[in-house]
């Protein structure tokens, strides 16, 4: 199943990835859930990263460059 992260921002990648670790913390869960749990968080954590690399390359592109 792939999830489809694009309509979400950094933010709300990094809630949902912090929701996740908290059920996953609280221990009441199965093992099964548990294991689908640590991958979604996985895909979650995928996705924030190539967002805010995505972000830093804007940002850097907006910084003039140094002089050589």
């Amino acid at each position: 199943m792939a999830d489809d992260f694009g309509a979400l921002t950094y933010e709300q990648l990094v809630e949902r990835l912090e929701r996740l670790t908290d059920q996953m913390a609280a221990g009441d869960i199965g093992i099964e859930e548990a294991a689908a749990l640590y991958e979604q968080a996985g895909r979650l954590h995928a996705a924030a990263t190539e967002r805010l690399a995505a972000i830093e390359k804007r940002i850097q592109a907006l910084e003039p460059e140094a002089p050589a």
